[in-house]
């Protein structure tokens, strides 16, 4: 008898294990060219295994994947785990020149990395030119089997990924922009899911539909995948509850409309509680800055109730493109969950801080020449009046790992070189401040150093408001203001206790940002504005955080198959 229990509680032990233990996930990204229709018109884009949005990836915590890119697209590509920590594997990261150089017209590389201490939403996308408008798809983390959400579970779960179209190759989009010195021609289109909506010529077949049931609850992971928008987003006649943002777990908190910046994600539990019939989901532009072109069209999904009849959807009322108030009230009441899995205090002793400023300026055109610019100039972007310029014969991790010269300048100041009225337009493109120039400065950061950062934006071309991420942490978002951030009396606004984890976060147009985070990830991490226009001009630097001098705190050399420039 007390074999027999012995035998049960080892089969027990086991079955128990293999329901917990972790796994290699393995997928093969084919990128290539196809053929799609949309808007009325058959256009050419570069894509993942023949689709955009490409395949959705499923891991749970704990496990490790394994993605083969083949690259059989007549363009280079990397491809970025946006918002994956990346721990010793940050040769996996995948931004262009930074921790690695592109994969070549048919070339392979294959990204292997853990996941480790993460669950939620998040997602990969192209990190090379504009690409990522159609190179892009969601990424999955569950949670380990047998442990479940800090909320109840629900009924089904689905992907919302936003995104943005043109009417055009965008390679050719960006690569005239900075020829000419100008903005680039804004989107004709918003998607969800790929498809625009029935608002658009041709698209009413297409329009992506939600079917649910009364009564059930239903979590949307919702992703903005477009490259130069924050976006709105609202279902008619429904509550939403946010339950975590950039796969860190909230508080809950509920609102009729979400904002979700290029890079965030935001998971929202959905009640079908209204009549039973047909609602549009709805995405437009929040526009912040002053006079400048967006595209200001509306991309709409239908929620579908099981036995509706309906024909004429619900739609919702969006907020205004320049309402500010409704923007920073939703960030402003987000907070972390702190007895969530993987919640992390903030640090409270600081070793560096730093402010950066950040906007756009202008780069000289050149003697006797004109540009498509302001005042005949090139647009151009800066952190702190360093505009920056990617390195193209080898990538910043190599150049670190293997101590290469030249490569980079670790000289980003802690300060500004001159300080001014930052959001005073009467400063706008004044010629002693506005213009910047191109160099490749980052900055130099200590193993386990604690980083404050206060990204301040500036009004030398128009303020705007910009979403800034930083490749390889997640970062507490301590308190955000308008105007000038000032250092004697703001600190008493900071959310100390349970402040939002996130790895992207839209500083305020005209105003502020302070966040925290602990430097505890030895490589080159990227952080830049993820409007692609501005990081195309220059708004970006990246971190390099140095070994921590033990073999769990120092960076692996860099795998057999990394791609050459």
């Amino acid at each position: 008898m007390a074999r027999a229990l012995l035998f049960l509680a080892l089969a027990f032990a086991l079955f128990a294990s293999c329901l917990t233990r972790a796994k290699v996930v393995k997928h093969t990204f084919r990128v290539e060219t196809v053929t799609v229709t949309k808007l009325c018109q058959q256009r050419v884009i570069t894509a993942v295994n023949g689709v955009s949005p490409g395949p959705l990836l499923k891991v749970r915590e704990g496990d490790s994947l394994v993605v083969k890119a083949v690259n059989k697209s007549p363009y280079n590509i990397t491809i970025h785990w946006h918002g994956i920590f990346q721990l010793l594997s940050a040769w996996a990261d995948g931004p262009a020149y930074t921790t690695q150089c592109p994969i070549q017209t048919g070339q392979t590389y294959t990204y292997k990395f853990n996941i480790t201490g993460q669950e939620g939403t998040l997602w990969w996308h192209a990190h090379l030119s504009t690409l990522r408008a159609t190179v892009y798809g969601g990424l999955i983390i569950y949670p380990r089997r047998g442990l479940s959400y800090p909320f109840a579970t629900p009924k089904k779960e689905f992907p919302i990924i936003l995104g943005e179209w043109w009417n055009a190759n965008v390679l050719d989009v960006e690569t005239q922009a900075l020829a000419s010195g100008g903005a680039p021609n804004v989107s004709n289109a918003f998607t969800i899911n790929g498809q625009p909506g029935d608002l658009y010529p041709c698209s009413a077949n297409g329009t992506y539909k939600l079917n649910v049931s009364h009564g059930k609850t239903y979590l949307l992971r919702i992703i903005n995948a477009a490259l130069n928008n924050e976006l709105f987003f609202k279902v008619a006649n429904h509550t939403l509850t946010v339950v975590a943002v950039d796969a860190s777990y909230t508080n809950p908190y509920q609102t009729d409309v979400v904002l979700v910046a290029p890079g965030q994600t935001t998971d929202v539990l959905l009640t079908a509680n209204q009549s039973i019939g047909s609602y549009y989901m709805a995405a437009r532009p929040y526009a912040s800055a002053v006079g400048v072109s967006f595209d200001n069209t509306t991309t709409t999904g239908i929620l579908v109730y099981k036995g509706s009849n309906s024909s004429t959807p619900v739609m919702p009322t969006l907020p205004d493109f320049n309402d500010t108030d409704t923007a920073d009230t939703f960030i402003s009441n987000l907070t972390g969950l702190t007895t969530a899995r993987f919640w992390i205090p903030v640090p409270q002793t600081v070793n560096e801080s730093m402010l950066m400023t950040i906007g756009l300026g202008l780069i000289s055109c050149g003697a006797n020449a004109t540009c498509a610019g302001p005042l005949g100039q090139k647009l151009g972007a800066s952190i702190s009046n360093f505009s920056f310029q990617f390195p193209t014969k080898l990538s910043l991790l190599e150049a670190l790992f293997h101590n290469v010269s030249g490569i980079y300048s670790a000289s980003l100041p802690d300060q500004p070189a001159v300080a001014f009225d930052y959001t005073n337009t009467n400063n706008s493109f004044s010629s002693s401040l506005v213009y910047t120039a191109k160099s490749t400065t980052v900055k130099q950061l200590s193993f386990n150093s604690t980083l404050e950062i206060v990204f301040q934006d500036t009004s030398l071309v128009g303020v705007d408001n910009h979403p800034m991420h930083i490749h390889g942490f997640n970062f507490h978002v301590l308190a955000q203001g308008l105007g000038n951030y000032n250092s004697s009396t703001d600190t008493s606004k900071y959310n100390l206790a349970n402040p939002q984890l996130r790895n992207t976060i839209a500083v305020p147009v005209g105003g502020w940002t302070a966040i925290r985070f602990q430097a505890n990830n030895p490589g080159v991490w990227l952080m830049h504005c993820h409007l692609d226009d501005h990081l195309s001009w220059g708004l970006g630097s990246a971190f390099v955080v140095s070994n921590g001098g033990t073999p769990s705190s120092t960076l692996p050399p860099p795998p057999s198959d990394l791609p050459k420039c």
